[in-house]
């Protein structure tokens, strides 16, 4: 899939105002962004893409931002990628996470090794690093999981190697899905199954434990399914969203019959666990 890029600059331009700035454009289906020194990107699905709802965007008498937009061919990502050089990352001092051409790179605990394409979830964004730490001080042993929004696949192979017995990954870009299966094979994590959809796609498998690190809007919309599909004392990790959403979150979460069970901040990016709680 295509994605439009629009390359932003803020006057005057501080970090409360990019925040500002952000959690904006991700309640437009924005979903990925990459803080530079003089600017600020921002990345949606091209689809998605839509001028008037990023003009009606307003900063008020606080800051005030113009942009220019570029479509990304899917074929040029890893031009992208190689261009700004994804780097090896440690999560929680347990996980190095790598491309194929690194050849210098921490030893850990767990490797995982991401061919970089036109899907975002190298663990670099603090949503996935987030999702990552809960996924290392959680057991996963023989647990059936859920991965929503599973990107690179890189949340379902770090379960699979925490010792999760099923993985089912699902994504609607169809880059993402080839990237998921791509990477499970190099990493050699057999049992993770990719498909391409969206909540349409689950049935009546119950999960014991869930992954969600989609953008606001689409979590809340999507949360009755998830609800519906995990058992009782079942978890569901979710992220994606800023820390100034989580009230909708929880309030969407308590209806549902799923009770806080912890959170972590970074950046004010936020990532929050979810217990369910059955009634019956």
């Amino acid at each position: 899939m295509d994605y439009q890029k629009i390359t932003i600059t803020l006057a005057p331009d501080n970090q409360d105002f990019r925040d500002i700035l952000m959690a904006a454009l991700s309640e437009t289906g924005f979903e990925s962004f990459v803080e530079n020194d003089d600017n600020l990107e921002a990345y949606i699905q091209a689809p998605m893409f839509d001028k008037t709802s990023i003009d009606a965007i307003s900063g008020g008498p606080l800051y005030s931002f113009t942009y220019v937009s570029e479509l990304i061919p899917d074929q040029n990502w890893n031009e992208v990628w190689e261009k700004n050089y994804f780097k090896p990352l440690v999560v929680a001092n347990q996980c190095v996470v790598r491309a194929p051409f690194h050849t210098d790179y921490p030893k850990a605990e767990y490797e995982i090794v991401i061919e970089p394409k036109m899907a975002f979830g190298t663990g670099n964004h603090e949503t996935t690093s987030l999702m990552m730490e809960f996924i290392l001080e959680n057991d996963m042993k023989d647990k059936t999981i859920l991965d929503m929004g599973c990107g690179t696949g890189i949340l379902s192979m770090l379960a699979s190697m925490r010792g999760a017995k099923r993985i089912l990954a699902i994504d609607i870009d169809q880059w993402s899905f080839e990237s998921t299966v791509e990477n499970c094979k190099l990493n050699n994590c057999i049992n993770v199954e990719a498909k391409k959809g969206d909540v349409s796609l689950l049935g009546s498998e119950k999960f014991d434990v869930i992954f969600a690190n989609i953008h606001k809007n689409v979590l809340i919309e999507d949360m009755p399914k998830y609800s519906s599909v995990l058992k009782n004392n079942g978890l569901l990790f979710m992220s994606g969203f800023y820390e100034n959403d989580y009230t909708d979150i929880n309030q969407k979460a308590e209806k549902l019959n799923l009770k806080t069970n912890g959170s972590k901040t970074r950046n004010r990016w936020m990532a929050a666990c979810f217990l369910m709680q059955n009634t019956n």
